[in-house]
């Protein structure tokens, strides 16, 4: 799946949050999400590599955890992220997978979050990320094949901007 991606540092993530309240969107529950981060041994920064993520997520205390294989890329020169995701049965299986097709481990981050769905392949996810002082949003758009990329960030950032946040953030959580 092709996605444009832009994360902003909020002012106050009460306010963020109670606007959407206020024209009623809510978000879900909070639930707790740690990513353990794989690389390419040869990777650089800004070499378009992917980056291999392993998620456990906990949505209640009463259900068992749910584990995901995530495949990201960023592609550098278009801005565009492609992601997979899916379900994993034998976490440690596709750990030692990863780790044997010479991926390392760089990060793990854990985080607080809570998500909303606004329809139209668009998501809205309000992060408290553990180490990192105050919340980060994070939208996430799904592409069609012919929409423009340039145009699809400046609706994002356009969003940011209506609902009065600027601080956006181009580096993933583990390098902030």
């Amino acid at each position: 799946m092709k996605k444009v991606i832009l994360k902003c540092k909020l002012k106050n993530h009460e306010a963020f949050e109670q606007k959407f309240k206020d024209i009623k969107f809510n978000f879900s529950p909070v639930y707790w999400q740690h990513n353990r981060i794989y690389v390419p041994k040869n990777y650089k920064p800004n070499s378009n590599f992917p980056k291999l993520i392993m998620s456990t997520e906990m949505k209640a205390v009463d259900k068992p955890a749910k584990y995901y294989f995530i495949m990201k890329r960023h592609i550098e020169d278009s801005g565009v992220d492609i992601v997979e995701k899916t379900a994993v049965v034998d976490y440690e299986k596709l750990v030692n997978i990863i780790l044997q097709l010479g991926f390392r481990p760089v990060a793990e981050i854990s985080r607080r979050r809570k998500e909303l769905d606004m329809g139209d392949g668009i998501m809205i996810y309000l992060d408290k990320i553990d180490k990192l002082k105050g919340y980060y949003a994070k939208i996430e758009s799904d592409l069609a094949p012919n929409d423009s990329v340039e145009s699809a960030r400046a609706d994002l950032e356009k969003t940011f901007k209506t609902l009065g946040e600027s601080n956006f953030v181009d580096a993933p959580y583990y390098e902030l």
